[in-house]
C-alpha cells in the first residue's frame, strides 16, 4: 500500500477542498492510504459540515484504514518567507508531513501550500538524492497532442544555473516523463531562441554539447518557445528563471484567449447560438487545458515523491496530485533518478 502524506492546511481552499480530495483519493485509488496532516479541530469542523453521504465516505475510509488524520499545530501561510517559516514553525503541516516521508511512514508528500516552503522543507528534511546537485520543480503542460503532455523544468526552484545542473534536470525529467507520463524514450529539448546549436546564451552554449554526449538520453537539440505546446517534445529543459517566465506567460495567454473568445461569442445572438451548438467542442477543449488533471508539479531530485500543486487547487487537483505521486512512488522514480545520475557521473569520468 502506498502511503500519502497530504498537507491539509495548504492552499487557498484549505482545509475543505483538501479533505474532500483526500476522501476521493482514499476511496477512488487502489492500495492507497491518505495521512491527512493538519489542525485536528479545523479538519473535524470541515467533516462535521459535510453532507450525510460525504460523511459516510469519510467514516468508511477511516474505518478501513485508508484515511488517517495526523495532527499538526501550526501552518505556513502563502506570504510567509519560506526558509524562516520552515525553521521557525517546526510543527507546521508541511514539516510534519515531510517528516513522515523522512521516517518512512509515508511514501509520497502532496501540498497545495507555499511552494518555496515545500521545497525548503524537502531539502532540510529529506536532503538530496545522492549525486543530485540541485532539485528542480517540474511542470506538466498540455500540448496539441492530448496524449503527449510536456514536462518543463526547472519551473522556478533555481534562478541561476550551471550547465551540469541543466544536464541533471534533463536526466531527471526524462525518468519522470517515461515512468509517470508513460512516454517511451522521451524526447528532451534545451529551451533556446533558435534550434541551431550556435543560438542561445552562454548557459545554453555550454550545456548543449554535454547533453548531446549523455548516453541513453534522447536529446533532440535546442527547441524554441513555439515547440512547448507542439506535441513533439516530451521534456523541455531551462533554468528556473526562464522556466518560470514560460509557465506564467502560458497561463496568462490561456486566460486571455478564454476571455477574448467569451467576449466575442456574446456580441450577437447568432454567435451565441453557434456557441451553443459548439458546446461539446468547448467542453472537450476545456478538459484538455484543465491544469488540475495533470497531477501537480513534482520536485525532482529529493528522496521519495514530492508533489506541489497550485495554491488554488480544488479537490479535483488534489486527487490527481495524489495519483501522480502514487505513480512516482510505485515506479520508484527517485531510485531510478539516483541510478541514472550515478551512471552519468561514471560515464563523465571515463570520457
Amino acid at each position: 500500500m502506498v502511503r500519502v502524506a497530504l498537507d491539509a492546511m495548504g492552499g487557498d481552499y484549505a482545509p475543505k477542498q483538501i479533505v474532500v480530495g483526500a476522501i476521493e483519493a482514499a476511496c477512488g485509488l487502489e492500495n492507497v492510504k491518505i495521512l491527512l496532516v493538519g489542525n485536528l479541530a479545523a479538519i473535524q469542523k470541515v467533516v462535521a459540515a459535510f453532507s450525510k453521504d460525504r460523511k459516510a465516505l469519510f467514516q468508511r475510509a477511516t474505518e478501513k484504514g485508508l484515511l488517517e488524520i495526523v495532527p499538526a499545530t501550526e501552518e505556513i501561510e502563502m506570504d510567509d518567507v519560506p526558509v524562516e517559516a520552515v525553521r521557525r514553525k517546526k510543527d507546521c503541516s508541511i514539516n510534519v508531513a515531510m517528516r513522515l516521508v523522512k521516517e518512512k511512514r509515508a511514501d509520497v508528500f502532496v501540498s497545495a501550500g507555499n511552494s518555496g516552503a515545500v521545497a525548503t522543507s524537502a531539502i532540510v528534511n529529506l536532503g538530496r538524492i545522492p549525486g543530485v546537485k540541485r532539485p528542480a520543480i517540474a511542470m506538466v503542460l498540455p500540448t496539441r497532442a492530448p496524449e503527449r503532455p510536456l514536462l518543463l523544468l526547472d519551473a522556478g526552484a533555481n534562478m541561476d544555473c550551471h550547465p551540469a545542473w541543466l544536464v541533471q534536470f534533463a536526466i531527471m525529467g526524462s525518468v519522470y516523463s517515461e515512468k509517470v507520463l508513460k512516454r517511451a524514450k522521451p524526447a528532451v529539448g534545451l529551451l533556446s531562441i533558435g534550434t541551431e546549436d550556435c543560438k542561445g546564451n552562454a548557459l545554453v552554449h555550454e550545456t548543449y554539447p554535454i547533453l548531446k554526449a549523455v548516453k541513453g538520453l534522447n536529446f533532440v537539440g535546442n527547441i524554441e518557445g513555439h515547440d512547448i505546446c507542439g506535441g513533439e517534445v516530451d521534456v523541455a529543459v531551462a533554468d528556473g528563471f526562464v522556466g518560470n517566465v514560460v509557465l506564467k506567460t502560458a497561463e496568462s495567454v490561456a486566460h486571455a484567449v478564454g476571455g477574448w473568445l467569451k467576449a466575442e461569442l456574446k456580441k450577437s445572438f447568432f454567435r451565441m447560438c453557434c456557441a451553443f451548438l459548439l458546446k461539446g467542442a468547448f467542453k472537450a477543449l476545456k478538459k484538455q487545458l484543465d491544469p488540475e488533471v495533470y497531477g501537480g508539479a513534482p520536485l525532482l531530485g529529493v528522496p521519495g515523491a514530492v508533489i506541489i500543486t497550485h495554491g488554488n487547487s480544488t479537490h479535483k487537483a488534489i486527487f490527481y496530485a495524489v495519483k501522480a505521486g502514487v505513480a512516482a512512488a510505485t515506479n520508484d522514480v527517485s531510485g531510478l533518478i539516483e541510478k541514472a545520475i550515478a551512471e552519468h557521473a561514471e560515464g563523465a569520468k571515463q570520457s
